[in-house]
């Protein structure tokens, strides 16, 4: 069996230490499409993102980059009780819950396992669970994250729970649009993803996508820093914490619309295309942002 549930669910993936430091901080939030608006060199808000000092805070999506920030490579998909194929695999759903405000510099420790593994018949949902740790052993924030695997389903585990999001039916309370740059994927993958998905066409066609499309986690990135800058008054420290399930692709050079409603002390969200001809085209689904 390629994938076996009793040997996955639970397996130790070790722990990784890293530091970071102002300079990537900013890079990241420049590769999600900080500062990009006009004005924003001169407003004190969007500088918050742009401009290192004692004025610079941490979206809190950068804890899940983190870790690998500065890896050229590909982590190896190397899970205990799991033989699957790379090429099977997509980026299902990401969430991180933040302790306390991230710091704008320092050195951790995250330790990952496998939480659980669900069997949706023709396909599988692998989840890690991983807990980033200071030098001090304060708990700094936890990430969850899945991978769909196509084709490893069916032997009659569990199907996991349903986390669907219903939007409201009532006008958002944000409705903005971010115009991703045509060089967006080309600045993100600096953040530490280097796959060619997001840079070479040639090897995009070989996956049957007529351009290299935009990371997954930069669609996640710039939709929490819309609804954070909409709704939260470009403050930070507000989120606790994200969570959002990826519901299809973005191309440089198209619009992402977010809507965010305030609903029960936190945002639920969704995103989508806006414009050209996959107007309405799902991005992001079942958004959740949850207030410190």
């Amino acid at each position: 069996m390629p994938i076996d549930a009793s040997v996955a669910i639970g397996a130790d993936l070790g722990e990784r230490s890293f530091s970071w430091s102002e300079s990537d901080v900013l890079l990241y939030h420049l590769g999600i499409g900080a500062g990009s608006r006009a004005g924003d060199n001169l407003s004190e808000a969007a500088l918050g993102y742009t401009l290192d000092g004692p004025g610079l805070q941490v979206l809190p999506s950068f804890g899940v980059v983190a870790p690998t920030f500065h890896e050229t490579d590909p982590p190896p998909l190397d899970l205990p009780g799991c033989d699957i194929n790379l090429a099977q695999v997509v980026h299902g759903s990401q969430s991180i819950t933040v302790h306390a405000p991230l710091p704008t510099s320092g050195t951790a420790t995250v330790s990952t396992r496998i939480s659980d593994v669900w069997d949706k018949g023709k396909a599988a949902v692998i989840w890690q669970e991983g807990v980033a740790t200071s030098e001090a052993g304060e708990q700094l924030w936890t990430v969850r994250s899945s991978i769909f695997v196509k084709g490893e389903g069916g032997w009659g585990g569990d199907r996991g729970a349903s986390t669907a999001v219903e939007l409201p039916t009532r006008p958002a309370d944000a409705d903005t649009t971010y115009a991703v740059t045509p060089q967006q994927a080309l600045l993100y993958r600096l953040c530490g993803d280097r796959n060619p998905l997001h840079a070479d066409p040639a090897f995009a066609a070989t996956a049957g996508f007529p351009a290299p499309i935009l990371h997954g986690l930069c669609s996640y990135g710039i939709v929490l820093r819309e609804l954070t800058s909409a709704l939260l008054a470009d403050d930070a420290t507000r989120v606790g914490g994200f969570t959002a399930r990826f519901a299809g692709v973005v191309f440089p050079g198209e619009t992402i619309r977010v809507q965010g409603w305030l609903e029960d002390g936190r945002i639920i969200a969704g995103a989508s295309i806006a414009g050209g001809e996959r107007d309405g085209s799902p991005v992001l689904a079942d958004c959740v942002l949850d207030l410190a």
